[in-house]
């Protein structure tokens, strides 16, 4: 009797103790959503599992703001870029039928596409290293087009005949029409279309029911409304016909779908683990070099666990998957709203709480004399360099003629880039001294050398008389114009309505607060006629009023 007593004292002590620490998580994911989604707009659907098992399943927000419908956890969404990832599924299940080989020249399947005497693999096409133009960055993309039904070759007409950006595999540069080449050759192999085939070959055999390719005649129950943001509320997203984005970006699903998606993804039931494997692989360049994708996913890692990824902007939508293959938990967030910002950060806190390794920076204070000795230009071996200034008390990092990146300390030489994950862990030699560092974070770890001293550029302070001197307006060739305005004793540059603030170092010399540029006023007998503005390459202006 006083053995059953204490076998049922621990089981119901053991259950208070798992409900409290499954709550406790689940504060966490509250608390780090509910600063996600917008109070009374447009919303989204969160769901995070481990090993197929839900641990949080959630939806907040509006699924229509003209009806006043509340968002549900079963609502469809358009995913824009993680159809990518179905698309290499079925060239890696065609792949394994044997219809055709990722080392394939495209021109197997598609003959009259001109390649100019370049080469352009399957591989190529799957891991965005093909050069091909990316049709939705072209300016006869417009909002006009937008609104067309165009079939597969006519997307392909868009991009097909302008020159390579690069010689195939020497680059990585983000292309959408390397997936419309890839939906058509599944149509080409198939003899179906391509959202035939990824019902038949993966909606179906998966049960996902409320899985579709998006047509906007078709009344798929459930279906969410797209929104954007307009001033300080929100208009409904801008029309594109969904024949656009086609294979790179036209399904749409739930997050319950998704789940039994990776569910049969990893178990085998649409193609074996070694051709997973090989989707799950960072690409390399001919060069050697890592582009951290792989055929379908970004590759990276949360907390040193590995990491596949991806997200997804279309109109009206925001969409970030993310999976750990080795601890098997699955994040998803899925928005109506596509202004709600990147959710790379907020979908990696999930699955970091999930693995148990949250993420926390805890911001420590540093001397001056500490901060100047990071103070340099850091090289890459493929990659252009990167400065780390001293910036009135302020580590700054950027490239040449690049936006600005607070680093805030948090431990010895460790600073994490601020609004990111990604923090720089700095190496010294046997003296002491800062000879590099490495970027770590969700993406691919990347190693710099510290390759040139830096002078520390002051901050000096002027009068407010002498700062009235600079305001006006000044007009660059090509009839840019460029304005200096005073506000509350700083001076700001305006062109159009982006402002930067300013900041003087010399009697009539200024740098950006926030990116890397300077700008040296011209003066002539003591009246200011002019600035050269240093960003990149020298820009002169002439004082007009």
């Amino acid at each position: 009797m006083k053995k059953l007593l204490r076998l049922l004292l621990c089981l119901f002590f053991g259950a208070i103790q798992f409900t409290t620490y499954g709550q406790a998580k689940e504060v966490k994911y509250d608390s780090l959503m509910n600063a996600v989604f917008p109070e009374n707009g447009p919303g989204g659907t969160v769901l995070v599992s481990k090993a197929g098992k839900i641990l949080y399943n959630k939806a907040y927000g509006m699924a229509n703001l003209e009806l006043n419908v509340p968002m549900t956890t079963d609502k469809i969404f358009r995913l824009g870029s993680l159809t990518k990832q179905f698309t290499a599924v079925c060239i890696l299940k065609l792949a394994e039928e044997s219809k055709l080989a990722l080392q394939d020249d495209i021109t197997k399947f598609i003959p009259n596409y001109p390649l100019n005497g370049k080469r352009i693999t399957i591989a190529n096409l799957l891991n965005h290293s093909s050069g091909i133009k990316n049709y939705t960055g072209l300016p006869k993309f417009n909002e006009s087009l937008k609104r067309q039904d165009l079939s597969p070759k006519e997307l392909i007409t868009l991009f097909k005949d302008l020159p390579l950006d690069f010689e195939p595999g020497s680059s990585y540069r983000y292309s959408n029409s390397g997936y419309i080449l890839l939906g058509y050759i599944i149509e080409l192999l198939s003899g179906k279309s391509y959202g035939d085939y990824v019902r038949e070959n993966i909606f179906v055999p998966l049960e996902m029911d409320k899985s579709y390719y998006d047509q906007a005649a078709m009344v798929i129950p459930g279906r969410t409304s797209g929104y954007r943001r307009k001033n300080n509320g929100y208009e409904n997203s801008d029309f594109l016909s969904m024949t656009l984005p086609y294979a790179a970006g036209s399904l749409m699903s739930t997050t319950g779908d998704l789940l039994k998606w990776y569910n049969g993804l990893t178990t085998g039931k649409l193609i074996s683990q070694s051709s997973l494997e090989l989707a799950f692989t960072s690409s390399f360049l001919n060069s050697g070099k890592e582009t951290g994708y792989g055929f379908g996913w970004e590759i990276g890692n949360i907390q040193g666990s590995k990491a596949v990824r991806h997200n997804g902007v279309v109109n009206g939508y925001f969409t970030d998957i993310v999976y750990l293959p080795q601890d098997k938990i699955l994040v998803t967030i899925l928005s109506n709203y596509e202004n709600i910002g990147n959710l790379d950060i907020p979908a990696a806190k999930l699955a970091a709480i999930a693995l148990e390794k949250p993420y926390v920076f805890g911001e420590i204070t540093l001397a001056p004399k500490a901060l100047q000795t990071y103070q340099a230009i850091y090289s890459n071996y493929i990659n252009e360099d990167h400065y780390i200034t001293n910036q009135n008390g302020v580590l700054m990092y950027y490239y040449k003629g690049g936006g600005k990146t607070r680093l805030i300390p948090y431990g010895h030489d460790l600073f994490l880039l601020e609004n990111t994950l990604n923090s720089i862990h700095f190496q010294r030699d046997i003296k002491g001294r800062i000879k590099g560092y490495s970027i770590k974070g969700t993406e691919v770890t990347s190693v710099w050398t510290k390759s040139k001293e830096i002078p520390e550029i002051k901050k000096i302070s002027l009068s407010e008389k002498k700062l009235k001197a600079f305001r006006g307006k000044y007009l660059f060739a090509g009839n840019m114009l460029f304005e200096v305005i005073l506000i509350r004793g700083k001076l700001f540059g305006l062109v159009g309505k982006d402002q930067k603030q300013l900041i003087p170092y010399q009697e009539n010399s200024f740098y950006a607060d926030d990116i890397d540029a300077k700008i040296i006023f011209k003066i002539n007998n003591h009246k200011v006629t002019g600035l050269t503005k240093i960003q990149n390459s020298e820009m002169e202006a002439r004082k007009i009023e």
